[in-house]
């Protein structure tokens, strides 16, 4: 079984009003099959028994469904591994020695809680902005009831998988959440289900994105390269196409 030792560099910010810095850390014996929040759990309980305050970061299923462990790693948002989130990270990845670089995603829209966790509540209020479809209330409807094609079925799927996890807002030059809030209003405009909605859901969906203070898309596609489960920048392509057929 393979053991390094790794440096780390983290970022430690009080809150939000903090101007945080980063703290020096070195763990030895790291196992190599321990996944990337394992390790930081290692340092945390390392930390606790010395009486200091554990590093803050964010997670929940642990399963790269949830898009909670939303850090950058050495520069890029979700570390070196293309498509596979943090938790998914393993440090086989990393050598012995290796200096690490942990932070936030940096956006003004994402204000630090705490050290490496940040406020994600925008992406809430862009989804409750338009990101629903009209039902009736009562018995549930056939599931058949209204044919979808397996084509359309298979697009608004894909765009469904977004984890809302902001990497796309940390790769962004512009800390633009076009990838998001292209994949959120491109899955239900995709399906016959989402028709009522679709000018208005686009247009509330997409001025929201602005009044949050993100920024413009560039066409950089840097938030395709590091979305962790490859969402295309065709769907900022779908959303600036259904905004413009919307608005006039």
């Amino acid at each position: 079984m393979s053991t390094m030792t790794i440096n780390l560099k983290i970022w430690r910010q009080k809150n939000s009003n903090d101007p945080g810095h980063f703290e020096d850390y070195k763990l030895d014996d790291v196992n190599e099959h321990m996944s990337f929040l394992e390790m930081l759990d290692v340092l945390n309980e390392n930390l606790i028994k010395e009486g200091t305050d554990p590093v803050e970061f964010d997670y929940d299923c642990r399963e790269g469904i949830c898009g909670s462990c939303n850090l950058v790693i050495n520069g890029r948002a979700h570390g070196p591994k293309h498509m596979t989130a943090v938790c998914q990270l393993h440090m086989r990845e990393y050598n012995n020695g290796d200096t690490i670089v942990i932070e936030p995603p940096r956006a003004a829209a994402f204000p630090v809680i705490k050290d490496l966790v940040v406020d994600r509540s925008a992406f809430d209020r862009i989804i409750e902005a338009g990101g629903y479809v009209s039902v009736k209330t009562g018995a549930a409807p056939e599931a058949n009831l209204i044919p979808v094609p397996q084509d359309t079925s298979n697009i608004a799927f894909d765009y469904a998988t977004c984890i809302g996890c902001g990497a796309c807002v940390a790769a962004c030059p512009n800390s633009s959440a076009s990838l998001f809030t292209g994949a959120k209003i491109a899955h239900l405009n995709s399906l016959p289900q989402g028709q009522p909605e679709r000018d208005k859901r686009t247009i509330a969906m997409v001025n929201q994105m602005e009044k949050e203070g993100f920024g413009d898309c560039s066409n950089f596609a840097e938030c395709e390269a590091v979305c962790p489960v490859g969402i295309s920048i065709a769907s900022i392509a779908e959303m600036r196409k259904d905004y413009v057929k919307a608005i006039f």
